[in-house]
């Protein structure tokens, strides 16, 4: 292909070349028929017309020959047909001859009519054509070498291109979601490239989509769960190893200890299912943004209804407004609920506690503060989810860790409520940087460290979370 596009191109040019040198040879050969012509206008003495001849050249073999003039003239190459065309015709004529052309100019004499010849051999009329035709050769064997190249370069690229879609796509096909490929290569190619991409990054959603789903089904759960295991736990003694009893007492306390195990089962299930889906989550969308006050909202939508069968006074502030932070929402709203679950599991029917948010010093606060009789040993309690003593890191250890992604902390304090409060201190990503102010909230958690730091206990103790 490369080959047929070269010679249309030369091919043309090389004519072309060899044409002018055809027509720079015939004006020689015309320039030479005129001295010969003006030299018979003056006289037509033979030795004149000699003297003009010879003036014209060198080479015998391309002097002039006059036809039809009195005396002996050298034979010309041009028959006689022609010379009689060309006398008849009172014009110039090009003939080809055996060797190359002749030039016939007829040349009027007092009442007749000569005819000047003109030779121009062949070598004349090709002269240069082989330099020229090696260097058309030449800059055609230059231009397919590029094309050559080009072609290969533009193969390569689409090869290229292909194998890494093929490597994604096989990726994909293994389960690799995140796999994604940089378009290139031809513009087919490249649209295959940016809808490949396109494509995964839907899978992603579907599949995060699906297990938030998940993860939020299995939240809802526990807040009827919740209510399940404080109804078992108020129900008498399961226990059959002290005492006598009828066989109907005997049934029933075996009765409540199967209600008993089957929701601490069920609990562990749904532990164990928010944990893998939230990890699922965070692996697959990475970083991710929620809004602060939307999911106390949310969440306290259910634990209000708890709350108002244990007659438990409770209160929600400053989650009116839109505060984002950088952590997935199914983190938060799963550290949310360790953390309230907890007001509720070690604290007395009917005891208060308040929920609220705020916003300074460069972090989001979460403040969950409750009326109960306070934390024993806070340090214990916040290392619980490493306790190694069947917990399931859905304690205070998993608002801990929850805060560690957005670069914050939990600190544990007195509330004003008279026991516990469980501040969530989480980066807030719209802050503009500030010093860092010792009286503020970055202030308090260095207070805090240190207290903790020197084994700071609180009067009153309470259970530490499960």
């Amino acid at each position: 292909m490369c080959a047929l596009v070269a010679s249309a191109f030369l091919v043309p040019l090389g004519l072309t070349l060899r044409g002018e040198v055809r027509e720079e040879a015939l004006a020689d050969a015309a320039r030479r028929g005129a001295m010969v012509t003006g030299a018979l206008a003056v006289s037509t003495a033979p030795a004149t017309v000699r003297r003009a001849v010879e003036a014209t050249g060198d080479d015998p073999a391309t002097r002039p020959v006059v036809h039809g003039l009195a005396g002996e003239q050298p034979a010309g190459r041009a028959s006689a047909e022609d010379v009689e065309r060309a006398r008849a015709g009172e014009q110039s004529r090009v003939v080809d001859v055996d060797g190359g052309l002749v030039r016939l100019d007829p040349v009027v004499l007092d009442g007749r009519v000569a005819v000047v010849e003109v030779f121009v051999p062949a070598a004349v009329l090709d002269e240069g054509a082989g330099g020229t035709w090696l260097l058309l050769t030449g800059v055609a064997v230059a231009l397919v070498g590029a094309a050559v190249v080009v072609v290969d370069r533009v193969a390569a690229r689409a090869v290229d291109s292909t194998r890494g879609l093929v490597r994604a796509a096989l990726a994909v096909g293994d389960g690799d979601l995140g796999v994604r490929v940089e378009p290139s290569g031809p513009r087919e190619l490249a649209e295959a490239g940016y809808a490949f991409n396109r494509m995964a990054d839907r899978l992603v959603a579907a599949r995060t989509d699906e297990r938030e789903l998940v993860a939020d089904l299995s939240h809802r759960l526990r807040t009827p769960l919740t209510v399940l295991r404080l109804d078992a736990e108020g129900l008498d003694s399961d226990d059959t190893s002290v005492g006598s009893f009828s066989p109907a007492e005997l049934d029933r306390r075996r009765t409540i200890r199967r209600i008993r195990q089957a929701i601490v089962t069920l609990e562990g299930e749904i532990d164990v299912l928010i944990k893998t889906t939230r990890k699922s989550v965070a692996h697959e969308a990475g970083p991710a943004e929620c809004d602060v006050s939307e999911v106390v909202r949310d969440r306290m939508v259910f634990w209000a209804a708890l709350a108002g069968d244990q007659n438990r006074p409770h209160r929600v502030s400053g989650a009116q407004f839109r505060i984002p932070v950088l952590v997935p929402r199914a983190e938060l709203a799963a550290a949310l609920d360790a953390v309230i679950g907890n007001v509720f599991r070690y604290t007395p029917q009917g005891t208060a506690f308040e929920v609220a948010v705020s916003r300074r010093d460069g972090y989001v606060a979460i403040r969950i503060d409750d009326a109960g009789p306070g934390i024993a040993n806070p340090d214990r309690a916040l290392r619980r989810g490493a306790s190694g003593q069947g917990s399931t890191g859905l304690g205070l250890d998993i608002a801990r860790r929850v805060a560690l992604q957005a670069n914050g902390s939990v600190s544990l304090d007195r509330a004003r409520l008279g026991g516990a409060s469980v501040v969530m201190l989480l980066a807030d990503p719209q802050a503009t940087p500030r010093q860092v102010n010792r009286f503020g909230l970055v202030g308090r958690m260095a207070r805090e460290a240190r207290e903790q730091k020197g084994g700071r206990r609180w009067p009153r103790p309470r259970p530490t979370d499960d």
